[in-house]
């Protein structure tokens, strides 16, 4: 495998680590069908505001959860995920990533590699990387570390955003978006998986959002919103589930990019479930920004 393959997979993986971190992407099937009924914390009396501010209060205090999912973005990724994550300190977990279609996934058959193990920490994350990519770059090591300073050191205003986002903030993040949006409606009650939900939905401006959760100044913040620009990113759809015990069990995002439609669902469960992450041993990972150099230097 050439150095120029290499490097885009090892930027895939920083891709794939913005698109599924604290989202916790969802399995692809619906099960959001309709109820007969259900405990409905958006009905008479109860606005969508308060009903979801419940909801991100009890989703907060839970700490972990477990995650299944997918997410497409145009012919550029297609992947399915599953895993626990947790959020008391930081986002941590252990996911595995699937890829299943796009250029991510043709990037990774050349690795050998179908599935990527990851490991959040609080200050960055590891992935697995594989045997080829071990004897063909890493010097014989597995696992490729990426530092949230170092990402956000190369990648400008949006990486300052996403280490912001992976280091202060919780998988409810669509309740809060929702919150913020200002456009947010009660949809009615559904089933999710066979559990009583009531369904919200809303409008979300991207750029706005982030500027309101980020402690960006005004120069990084122009600089981000020159970057959601050149991506194509302005708006985004989010539908919510929301159980009787006001938990999130299920989210939908949707948004339009300049590489296709963007299109994230996840479910969650198991809330308060035991989660033990440990960072891989020093002996076996490289930093990404070392495979960086090794390749400029090659």
């Amino acid at each position: 495998m050439n150095s120029t393959t290499m490097r885009r997979a090892g930027l895939s993986i920083a891709v794939v680590t913005a698109l599924t971190g604290l989202a916790a992407c969802g399995s692809g099937d619906d099960s959001s069908d309709a109820a007969d009924g259900g405990k409905d914390k958006g009905g008479i009396g109860v606005s969508p505001i308060a009903a979801l501010r419940t909801v991100e209060k009890s989703t907060d205090d839970a700490d972990t959860a477990r995650i299944d999912g997918s997410t497409t973005m145009g012919t550029v990724s297609s992947m399915d995920m599953k895993g626990v994550m947790g959020w008391s300190d930081g986002i941590t977990g252990n996911v595995t990533v699937t890829f299943t279609g796009g250029t991510q996934a043709q990037q990774m058959k050349q690795l050998g590699q179908t599935k990527i193990d990851y490991r959040y920490l609080k200050n960055g994350f590891y992935a697995n990387m594989g045997d080829t990519f071990a004897a063909q770059a890493g010097g014989g090591k597995h696992w490729l570390a990426y530092d949230y300073d170092t990402l956000a050191e190369m990648s400008g205003a949006a990486g300052e955003a996403f280490q912001d986002q992976m280091q202060n903030t919780t998988p409810n993040q669509s309740v809060k978006m929702l919150l913020a949006s200002g456009d947010v409606k009660r949809v009615g009650a559904e089933k999710v998986r066979g559990t009583p939900a009531t369904h919200y939905k809303g409008t979300v401006d991207v750029a706005d959002f982030t500027a309101k959760n980020t402690e960006l100044d005004a120069d990084r913040m122009s600089e981000l919103k020159k970057q959601f620009d050149q991506a194509g990113i302005s708006t985004e759809t989010i539908d919510i589930w929301v159980d009787g015990d006001d938990l999130l069990v299920k989210k939908i995002e949707k948004a339009d990019t300049k590489n296709g439609p963007f299109e994230q669902t996840a479910y969650y469960s198991d809330y308060g479930t035991p989660l033990s992450v440990e960072k891989p041993p020093a002996s076996d990972t490289m930093g990404f920004k070392e495979l960086l150099n090794r390749q400029s230097a090659g």
